[in-house]
């Protein structure tokens, strides 16, 4: 299946402005978590078998050190870590050092993603304009398959009510709730705290249950942890493509299955 992406114009606009004045945070683009995590949606959608939107949650750019592990795209580690998917880390490999401009309309127009649609504004801390992104999202969204949040930080936490500064990190349980009961399945990114992994992952993928449904997948690697609520018209599918990752990243990414009777 082809590559297809979708660009309203009001969306083309602000590709526009935001490479012209790179003010949405690219700076993780290509890191070894992308790598991991673009790799882990490629097998899940099925290389586009299913659609899939990308809702990257945008913030502006900081001046932490986060996404420069980059190492894995050196000579020397190239014959150890492309064979693990070898058309994404040529795309990588080349945002890094040929294009050498990290920004995520790169990812969206090589092809690496097909059959998927990408919602690239940036969100706001803002309450009011948090509904107005969520609520473009939904639209723009509304009929892919599968629905993937790429926060920097991962759900909810109660330090950080909805609103508040840097609550743009986040996604919210109501707007997972909001995107599940949509009919669409749900892939989202989240980083570990300071608790311990095995634990969390259980604590966490019980949270998402209660805000979804009892078909959970979760997806560790050394540096984050995905969690997918999958749909149940969308379960073998998902039970397919969960045993290839688990067998073709043996050793990267760590699956498990959290279902609830």
């Amino acid at each position: 299946m082809g590559f297809t992406t979708f660009y309203p114009t009001y969306q083309l606009l602000n590709l526009y402005h935001s490479l012209s004045l790179e003010s949405m945070k690219n700076q993780y683009v290509a890191d070894i978590n992308d790598y991991r995590k673009y790799g882990l949606l490629r097998i899940l959608s099925g290389y586009g078998t299913i659609s899939t939107g990308v809702c990257w949650m945008l913030t502006a750019p900081d001046k932490r050190p986060d996404g420069n592990f980059r190492d894995y795209l050196n000579n020397r580690n190239r014959d150890k870590c492309r064979p693990f998917d070898p058309p994404l880390y040529d795309v990588l490999y080349n945002i890094i050092h040929v294009i050498k401009q990290r920004h995520v309309a790169h990812i969206e127009q090589s092809g690496v993603l097909p059959n998927t649609y990408f919602h690239s504004t940036v969100i706001q801390d803002a309450h009011s304009e948090r509904v107005f992104y969520f609520n473009s999202m939904t639209n723009a969204l509304s009929r892919m398959d599968l629905i993937f949040f790429d926060p920097d930080n991962g759900l909810e936490v109660k330090s950080k009510p909805k609103g508040r500064g840097d609550s743009c990190k986040y996604l919210y349980k109501d707007e997972l709730f909001q995107t599940y009961a949509g009919g669409h399945s749900v892939l989202l990114y989240q980083h570990f705290c300071r608790e311990n992994r095995d634990m969390f992952i259980k604590r966490m993928a019980s949270s998402i249950s209660e805000q979804t449904g009892p078909f959970v997948y979760s997806f560790r690697t050394s540096n984050v942890v995905f969690f997918l609520a999958a749909q149940r018209d969308k379960l073998d599918h998902f039970a397919t493509q969960a045993q290839i990752v688990s067998s073709s990243r043996a050793g990267q990414i760590k699956m498990l299955p959290h279902f609830k009777d």
